[in-house]
């Protein structure tokens, strides 16, 4: 079941980044730093461009279709999933322009973009919780040995930058901007070597291990 990797990793690289946001309001808010704006951007540009663009339509698309199919009472859980897909879309239009408001108001809007990335954040961690322990054991009980195959080929087809492997010109630059950019312990910003940032950074976590290959038949 490689897509169960791939897709609890992924939702661990964003994680990553959320929590990166959230450090850096918390600097600006608490700590007096001033925002820095082009790494904010650059954050919320992954948030776009990656889950939304190629994550949570490939949930919609192959996992949770495939997991309709071959056990109906699920529909409630997926319908109330999916409905927060499309939310997700919006809370991530909101931070966009929360932030446009920043760069042309400055100091004095920060705080509607802290709210909003905090807002999208615990939004996020309810998500993924549903999930990973709901729709991922579901799945492993139902869903058959053909469409696990359909599943992994289309999660397969791309890449995460947060990885560092081929993902396209456009998100490794994304993800290149944000390590260049984030001071320390995030990234190998100003401040510190870029050495020393890599040994006291927190690197992208590792997927949970694979579960068994041996796929459970539905139960009867």
């Amino acid at each position: 079941m490689l897509a169960i990797r791939i897709i609890t990793g992924e939702h661990l690289r964003l994680a990553a980044v959320l929590h990166g946001m959230l450090y850096a309001v918390r600097q600006v808010r608490f700590g007096g730093a001033q925002p820095d704006l082009d790494l904010l951007g650059a954050m919320v540009s992954y948030i776009r461009a990656f889950p939304e663009r190629f994550h949570h339509p490939k949930e919609d698309e192959y996992l949770f279709r495939l997991l309709r199919e071959r056990n109906a009472d699920a529909a409630p859980l997926l319908d109330r999933l999916q409905a927060e897909h499309r939310a997700s879309a919006h809370k991530v239009t909101q931070i966009e322009q929360a932030l446009m408001l920043c760069q042309r108001g400055g100091a004095p809007e920060f705080a509607k973009f802290a709210s909003a990335v905090a807002g999208y954040a615990a939004f996020h961690w309810d998500h993924v919780r549903a999930e990973e322990y709901e729709v991922i054991p579901l799945a492993e009980s139902f869903l058959l040995d053909r469409d696990w195959e359909i599943i992994d080929a289309a999660f397969t087809g791309h890449s995460d930058p947060l990885l560092g492997a081929e993902a396209g010109a456009e998100f490794s630059e994304l993800f290149r901007r944000i390590v260049a950019l984030a001071p320390p312990p995030l990234g190998t910003g100003p401040g510190r070597s870029a050495a020393d940032s890599r040994r006291s950074s927190p690197q992208p976590q590792e997927s949970p291990s694979a579960p068994s290959e041996k796929r459970r038949q539905p139960p009867r």
